[in-house]
């Protein structure tokens, strides 16, 4: 275990079902969370992640392995003792009680003498900014200030470690980005290690210190979110976060010799068998025709900040670069245009299949 590591996981299995039927949810999964991180779970639907949090939760036991908190084997214990606390994604929030006293619910349930409650609900709608509205009832309130309420509610018993399984997913995208940066601050203010699970890309290069990015219940990658962006370690990896563009070619000393048989550079490259490349689209450099790999304009989409312009290699293989839209002189370039291509020094990166 890390020195510093609130939560461990070794070698967990998580099987449902008996048998040759049975499915792997978690297959052999290992990781170290540290104290006062804003650690997230990152994959697609069905990837382990929710399961995970579970097991950590409590909600689950494991198939097999060992799940520790602050180095005690917690992999048995039963949820209410543990010291996290879980927001979920319905929030499930007491209708019938006021925003104070959904806050002061948990407080009370562990028999925390009456001042001690008052003074950490008060502190909570502080944190939450939600002081005038601490008489009303949770149906009044928006979406947004139901989340605060939720994440109110889940830190004022001062948790070890709040785990938060897509809690943004049910607001709208404005919402949602304001949420983001809240979410962070509250993590930053109060240090409780914060275990996050989404399917959002953005959500997680926002606000996570590390990121975990699961696949087919197996972690693929950890690391921050901008060793993950520029260095992905495989192509699950490249593809899920953020937009890539890949091109396989054989490998030579330092180059991906295309099948059109022109010459990529490639630090670290060594003669071989085939290999593939990542170059994300705003590493792209649209020059003239006879500068760089010859491509062709196939479609241009504006997006306001930016524009993706689509290309075609000579072999058919599709390219997207990505300009800004104030300065690329992208209303120069017309579809069926000839162009070339030359990538950003650094941009490309091999990648394992």
């Amino acid at each position: 275990m890390a020195d510093n590591a609130v939560i461990s996981a070794r070698n967990v299995v998580k099987a449902f079902g008996q048998g040759a039927g049975a499915v792997r949810a978690l297959d052999d999964v290992s990781l170290d969370i540290g104290r006062g991180e804003f650690f997230t779970l990152l994959g697609p639907s069905g990837c382990g992640k929710t399961t995970l949090l579970r097991l950590i939760a409590g909600f689950e036991m494991p198939t097999g392995g060992t799940i520790l908190l602050d180095g005690a084997d917690i992999t048995t214990l039963p949820p209410n003792r543990r010291p996290v606390n879980t927001v979920f994604q319905s929030y499930a929030l007491f209708p019938h009680l006021t925003v104070a006293q959904n806050i002061s619910f948990g407080l009370e349930m562990l028999g925390r003498p009456a001042a001690l409650v008052k003074a950490r609900t008060a502190e909570m709608l502080a944190l939450v900014k939600l002081e005038p509205m601490a008489s009303r009832k949770t149906s009044q309130l928006s979406g947004g200030q139901q989340q605060r309420v939720a994440l109110a509610r889940a830190l004022a018993p001062q948790p070890k470690v709040l785990l938060l399984d897509e809690p943004l997913s049910a607001l709208d995208l404005k919402l949602r980005k304001e949420m983001q940066i809240e979410l962070k601050r509250l993590q930053l203010e109060t240090g409780i290690t914060f275990v996050f699970v989404t399917h959002d890309q953005e959500e997680a290069l926002t606000m996570s210190d590390r990121i975990a990015v699961m696949s087919a219940g197996r972690i693929q990658q950890i690391g921050t979110a901008r060793d993950i962006y520029i260095h992905p370690k495989n192509r699950f990896v490249a593809s899920f976060i953020g937009e890539t563009n890949f091109l396989t070619g054989s490998a030579e000393a330092g180059a991906l010799r295309l099948a059109t048989g022109e010459r990529i550079e490639a630090p670290g490259l060594t003669a071989g068998a085939a290999a593939t490349i990542s170059v994300r689209p705003e590493q792209v450099r649209l020059s003239l025709p006879s500068d760089g790999l010859k491509a062709t304009v196939r479609a241009l989409v504006y997006f306001g900040t930016d524009t993706h312009c689509h290309l075609h290699l000579a072999d058919g293989t599709e390219i997207v670069a990505r300009l800004q839209s104030p300065a690329s002189g992208e209303a120069g370039l017309a579809v069926g245009q000839p162009v070339g291509l030359r990538f950003a020094d650094g941009a490309v990166q091999r990648v394992e299949d």
